[in-house]
């Protein structure tokens, strides 16, 4: 089972969940393939993540339910050092087929989808979503 594929930022590697170990480790190989493949994981992991630079890679690490940061370098050969846990608490990654964290553009800083409050009373959850909002614009502020 093979999930959560990511391509670097250059392109040129794919990192992505697989269970073919027996639990779901991160691996990365090239791309195009070559038959290369390297485990990144060290122990039971999943979503990964990679940095805009793609100098670190992200992974939700399952066994002590945290987000974890590795080095690594690509060029001219595939490195990698030890995966460091993120000062990051309440991230719950359960779900099978999405991610529940991204980094933002400025490699710095996260967006994470937290759970809700565990009260027992959810807020109603709304999104608003504007379309053609350059015409609204156009209309609420006229342009002499």
């Amino acid at each position: 089972d093979q999930s959560r594929a990511t391509f670097s930022p250059d392109g040129h590697w794919v990192a992505y969940t697989s269970t073919e170990s027996g639990t779901a480790q991160i691996y990365v190989q090239p791309f195009p393939k070559t038959g290369a493949k390297f485990q990144i994981s060290r122990e039971g992991a999943q979503a990964p993540v990679w940095s805009p630079d793609g100098k670190e890679l992200f992974y939700y690490q399952t066994n002590s339910r945290k987000l974890v940061a590795v080095h690594i370098q690509t060029q001219p050969t595939l490195s990698f050092g030890e995966p460091s846990p993120l000062p990051i608490e309440g991230l719950l990654q359960g779900a099978p087929n999405h991610t529940d964290y991204d980094v933002m553009p400025d490699g710095k800083r996260f967006l994470i989808f937290l759970p809700g409050a565990q009260s027992g009373i959810r807020s109603p959850q709304q999104i608003h979503v504007v379309l053609n909002w350059f015409e609204e614009l156009k209309q609420r502020v006229p342009v002499p």
